[in-house]
């Protein structure tokens, strides 16, 4: 037998590529440490609301433990559409333009997937959620990102998609409510990026899961702008607004060609959401109004509290228009978010993710999630302003 066999030498070179989550990679650091106070994982502290829980309990007892259409269920995309057009101004077909699968995230990578040939460009802006990037090369396509600025409130300019557009972009990918910088998108400004995307014929994939948490202004889907539903990518699901990350449901919506593409990787990896799940959804959508609007409630006011103690710290934090979370400014301080953060953990048991593991435009800043509740968040304040103390007088 040969002995030369190394199992990481076969590994995929674009898996190879692939860097590990900057979020988990710093939470091993906080594994054991039962005092720390989390403000990192974008997780809601509710429990679901316990109609929607009732609904996934009654739907076993009614035995419904089978398959269902690699599409979902036919009243789950029912509801959907009736939900976007309503909330969102889009109207899409149940049966051939809606994609039920396991939350965004599997949307997302099905989605790539199905678009991208080796050497395709993708634009999307940065700092951006985690899986975007990895997401995109793991497709064999070329991940371009744009700076959005704080100056601009975490917004991405027409003018920056412009100046990276090349004759290979084929995709352009947005994020708003924007995790992890909470900011938006105006319609005046979407309305400019439609203009791009249909002059250079781009599809526009845009993941709105946070668009209930959306606290300044009205949130606009640029699939509502003209000629823009033909050529989007809708992505949406239950985990943030209704408090239902382990249920993973999420979908996508578009023209019925790019969902049947989709779905033909779904049926061969994922096959369809849990059929709980599903059910659990369809109640979410139905009846799940109110809670949304009281979770929203709380929220804003965690908001309000933890941008003012940030400002008042020292770390300049713009208040997040939309999602959970606030991303301060530690540059103030002269240490990079990743030493912030490690000293943070160390010396205060307050646990925050760098900025950078966002991606480089994220560096000198925290992502800090307030889906925590208000007296945890004034206990972790209390300490920071202590830690922010601390660094001054060490450095004076």
């Amino acid at each position: 037998m040969s002995s030369d066999f190394k199992p990481g030498d076969i590994v995929a070179q674009q898996v190879q590529r692939i860097p590990r989550s900057g979020i988990r990679e710093f939470f091993d650091l906080v594994q054991g440490r039962p005092d720390v106070i989390s403000l990192g994982v974008g997780e809601p502290d509710f429990v679901t609301p316990w109609h929607i829980r009732e609904s996934a309990i009654y739907a076993l007892e009614r035995g419904h433990t089978s398959y269902t259409s690699n599409l979902g269920l036919p009243k789950l995309r029912a509801a959907i559409s009736g939900y976007i057009a309503g909330g969102f101004k889009v109207r899409y077909d149940p049966e051939t333009q809606i994609l039920v699968g396991v939350g965004v995230s599997e949307m997302l990578d099905i989605t790539l997937r199905a678009i991208i040939n080796p050497g395709d460009e993708i634009l999307y802006h940065e700092p951006c959620y985690v899986s975007y990037a990895p997401g995109i090369a793991l497709a064999h396509g070329v991940p371009v990102p744009m700076p959005c600025l704080a100056k601009n409130g975490f917004a991405v300019t027409a003018n920056a998609i412009e100046q990276a557009i090349t004759p290979r972009t084929k995709a352009l990918m947005l994020n708003f409510p924007t995790n992890p910088t909470g900011g938006t998108m105006t319609r005046e400004s979407l309305e400019a990026i439609a203009c791009l995307a249909r002059c250079h014929n781009l599809l526009v994939i845009t993941d709105e899961i946070y668009a209930e948490l959306t606290f300044e202004g009205k949130h606009t889907s640029i699939a509502a702008l003209p000629g823009m539903a033909e050529r989007t990518i809708f992505l949406h699901g239950f985990s943030k607004a209704y408090a239902m990350t382990g249920f993973r449901i999420g979908y996508a919506c578009g023209p019925p060609a790019l969902i049947e593409a989709m779905m033909r990787i779904h049926q061969y990896s994922m096959l369809c959401a849990s059929i709980i799940s599903q059910e659990a959804a369809i109640e979410a959508l139905q009846h799940g109004a109110e809670s949304v609007a009281e979770m929203k409630e709380q929220y804003r006011l965690r908001r309000n509290f933890i941008v003012k103690a940030f400002n008042d710290m020292g770390l300049e934090c713009q208040m997040p228009r939309g999602s959970f979370y606030a991303f301060p400014s530690v540059q103030s301080t002269g240490l990079s978010s990743g030493e912030f953060a490690s000293l943070l953990v160390a010396e205060e048991n307050i646990a925050c993710v760098p900025g950078n593991a966002f991606g480089p435009s994220g560096e000198g800043h925290l992502r800090c999630c307030f889906a925590t509740g208000l007296e945890q968040i004034k206990v972790a304040c209390e300490r920071m302003a202590r830690f922010v103390r601390s660094l001054k007088t060490a450095g004076s």
